[in-house]
């Protein structure tokens, strides 16, 4: 069992960083074998604003190879954007075998943020949550591994957040206008969150919730329920013989005075 640090609770830095490498020993091993046998694993980060999400997308990717790890996160929909399919700009990102890919937000962002704030028609919300469960279903019945987790955070520990975002210049561009205008709207973001479960939280593709008051907990949870939903084998491939190398013969390099050196300041 984890241990916690002080009257909070929480998980202290010394025993997350020793959970961590444990786990990304195991993604490691998990990205071998979604390669070996050609899966296609799609995972979906939502939920309130300075809830963790990135947080947690970056240590699952810290350790896999870029190349069959993906993190997509979409800007605003352009104006030609808006005039396709509304999964259109999403399916393009989708992997092929062997391939991962995390969105940091997906096309939930209708029955979340476009709905609270606005930016789409009452028609446009009902046609996503009548279709979006038959566009999972599309996607699992094609062999896609579909993950979708959830990041609750307390009205305090997202105001603490937002504190902090707001106070430290290396936080700053996390705290967006969005961000800031819906702070004025918690209980519209939660009946909107409710709703979107009660018709997408289907059997193919359940909505997995994760408390993330405790950033740290959060993060191995995630992490370890990932690697629980998709069974697998280490296949990681033995240590590599080096051969010996060549002896560079009559080359010499040129005199490091021709080089543009970057001083040390450190």
């Amino acid at each position: 069992m984890a241990k916690s640090n002080g009257k909070d609770g929480k998980l202290n830095r010394k025993d997350y960083e020793a959970h961590l490498a444990e786990l990304h020993t195991e993604l490691v091993k998990l990205q071998y074998w979604i390669k070996q046998e050609g899966l296609r694993v799609v995972m979906l980060f939502e939920g309130r604003d300075a809830a963790g999400k990135g947080g947690v997308i970056k240590r699952i990717v810290e350790p896999l190879n870029p190349r069959g790890a993906t993190v997509v996160a979409l800007g605003t929909p352009t104006e030609r954007e808006r005039t396709r399919w509304y999964f259109q700009r999403y399916v393009t990102h989708l992997p092929a075998a062997g391939e991962m890919v995390l969105f940091d937000r997906s096309w939930y962002n209708r029955a979340g943020v476009e709905r609270v704030m606005g930016f789409c028609t009452d028609a446009e919300l009902r046609e996503f949550l009548r279709s979006c469960p038959e566009f999972e279903r599309m996607l699992v019945r094609s062999g896609v591994t579909l993950l979708k987790y959830w990041f609750s955070v307390s009205d305090e520990e997202q105001e603490r957040r937002f504190q902090r975002r707001s106070s430290d210049q290396k936080r700053r561009w996390k705290l967006s206008p969005m961000d800031i205008k819906s702070r004025e709207k918690w209980v519209e973001y939660s009946k909107a969150k409710d709703e979107m479960f009660l018709h997408t939280s289907i059997e193919e593709a359940p909505w997995y919730t994760i408390e993330s008051d405790d950033k740290r907990r959060a993060r191995l949870n995630c992490i370890g329920h990932i690697l629980d939903q998709v069974p697998y084998k280490d296949v990681v491939p033995g240590p590599i013989k080096l051969p010996a190398r060549k002896k560079r013969g009559s080359y010499r390099r040129p005199p490091r005075e021709q080089q543009l050196i970057v001083p040390d300041r450190f």
